[in-house]
């Protein structure tokens, strides 16, 4: 089952707010929660790039967006009192549970739970909607596997050694310097 978007008046009201703000930047709202902190209200909004897109929200837009979600709310006043305002990125540790977010996990290595306790692995390259009203993922290798066949998935972080970054210039470099 798919987790939903936090659904309580205080979070309404903050994503009606932020919304047309988030709309504007290009990005999707995730979600929005509110809630207490002794005497602060803690807003936390969770922003991802749209669905088609690859890759993920830069640190200057999401610090270029936290500031316009803040002046928003600052301006309507949805939140009484004192608040601390948190806008941050789903991560790689968010459970891919919805068809958007496989979309945006295109590119990377997954992990796929399927519902009858198997697993699969491997870099997910696609994800299609076919003619018989099912969607499906598409693996490097050429598996597909049915979204309805799938309990849960995560993406894996993938660690680059030093050298397969480095690559040829680090040679280079050290060529250069040497002569």
């Amino acid at each position: 089952m798919a987790p939903q978007p936090s659904r309580t008046p205080a979070a309404d009201s903050v994503r009606r707010v932020v919304g047309p703000v988030v709309d504007e930047a290009g990005l999707h709202l995730e979600d929005v929660t509110v809630s207490r902190a002794g005497s602060r209200s803690v807003v936390r909004v969770t922003l991802d790039l749209p669905e088609d897109a690859v890759g993920s929200v830069d640190s200057d837009t999401l610090g270029e967006v936290s500031r316009a979600v803040s002046a928003a709310l600052d301006a309507d006043d949805v939140v009484p009192g004192a608040y601390t305002l948190e806008v941050s990125t789903p991560g790689t540790s968010r459970p891919l549970t919805e068809p958007r977010h496989f979309r945006r996990a295109r590119t990377r290595l997954v992990t796929l739970a399927l519902v009858d306790g198997g697993t699969v692995h491997g870099r997910l390259v696609d994800v299609v909607r076919e003619d018989a009203g099912g969607t499906v993922l598409v693996l490097e290798d050429g598996t597909r596997v049915a979204l309805a066949q799938v309990r849960t998935g995560k993406v894996e972080v993938e660690l680059k050694r030093l050298d397969e970054t480095a690559g040829d210039d680090a040679g280079d470099a050290r060529t250069d310097e040497e002569g």
